[in-house]
């Protein structure tokens, strides 16, 4: 009887433990969307709420593939993979068709508008910093599934120019930036920081893309999103891992929503439109043709820095196809 009572004892202090880990994880995280009655601060706007923020279109102003547009690429991939199953939610596992490590070499290109971190001269201790939390990101370290890439700071430019400062997409300050300073061919990063207009936190282009506009090939961040910064709470450096999951393929966690093929890869759960704050449990999409809760933690979604730490494998899988079809 005495040991049952002590293994039963021993449960209950296990238990109680475990749930006051999961709690401290869930309050780093913050675990539910901003009230809508709470103003949201940013960029010296305030808007009535976080949602109001994220509806504006300021998390990112990465193009929206259309379906026409997303079918033509999948078929391409599907035919170079030699696989029927498509990437689909209702696909199988995708077969990559790459295999080893791949190094990605990175540019950094500092637009600002004079010294300073307020004026945009991001120092180099933060570019970084901003080069490991892409490597932990990919490489599986922050707790998603690991990727076959990593990250190499190949050179840092400094450009003061108040034009390319507040460059938003579309923009011939942008043209006129990157055709300024881009380097490197198809499978370099160009990652250029500065403050866009329009209260953006950044954007990138499509590994798709490259062939019939180089030049314009990259990624483009808020400087204050790098680790450190000032963007909160999208200052930990996750704009930069979400853009460049962008420019090795992926679309948002929530492309087309709850129906079609949504981002094309099967093992990211349906979700309706896109998550911000950390809204543990969030489930936008029922039903048996979409199972699981909204992939809040993905870091193609809009959540929080500190609430998103994943790729999946099928993610990894197919940044892998598409960088060896359009990038190798």
């Amino acid at each position: 009887m005495k040991s049952k009572f002590h293994a039963a004892m021993v449960l209950v202090a296990l238990g109680l433990t475990l749930t006051l880990i999961v709690s401290q994880r869930t309050r780093a995280q913050g675990n539910s969307d901003e009230p809508d009655d709470t103003p949201f601060h940013f960029k010296g706007k305030t808007w009535r709420n976080k949602k109001a923020f994220i509806d504006s279109g300021a998390r990112c102003a990465t193009r929206q593939v259309d379906d026409i547009e997303a079918d033509e690429i999948e078929a391409k991939l599907r035919g170079n993979r030699g696989d029927n199953s498509g990437g689909g939610k209702g696909g199988g596992p995708t077969k990559p068709i790459t295999q080893g490590l791949v190094t990605i070499y990175v540019y950094v290109h500092v637009i600002n508008r004079g010294s300073g971190i307020s004026n945009g001269d991001v120092s180099s201790q933060m570019i970084n910093e901003q080069i490991t939390v892409l490597n932990n990101a990919f490489n599986g370290v922050s707790g998603g599934a690991p990727t076959q890439f990593q990250f190499v700071l190949a050179g840092i430019t400094r450009s003061t120019n108040a034009s390319w400062y507040t460059a938003e997409p579309g923009t011939l300050a942008e043209k006129e930036m990157k055709t300024a300073l881009r380097q490197g061919g198809a499978n370099a990063l160009n990652l250029y920081t500065n403050n866009p207009g329009s209260n953006l936190l950044g954007w990138a282009t499509f590994p798709s893309s490259y062939a019939n506009n180089p030049l314009n090939d990259g990624v483009v961040c808020l400087f204050s999103s790098l680790p450190g910064g000032s963007a909160t709470p999208y200052n930990l450096g996750d704009t930069a891992t979400h853009e460049a999951g962008h420019w090795l393929g992926l679309y948002h966690t929530f492309q087309s929503g709850c129906s079609k093929n949504g981002d094309y890869v099967s093992d990211t759960p349906s979700e309706r439109s896109p998550a911000y704050g950390c809204p543990a449990g969030r489930d936008s999409c029922t039903g048996p043709k979409n199972p699981g809760l909204d992939p809040i933690e993905n870091f193609m979604d809009y959540t929080d820095d500190a609430c998103m730490f994943k790729f999946t494998p099928e993610q990894a899988n197919r940044m892998s196809s598409l960088f060896a079809q359009y990038r190798q």
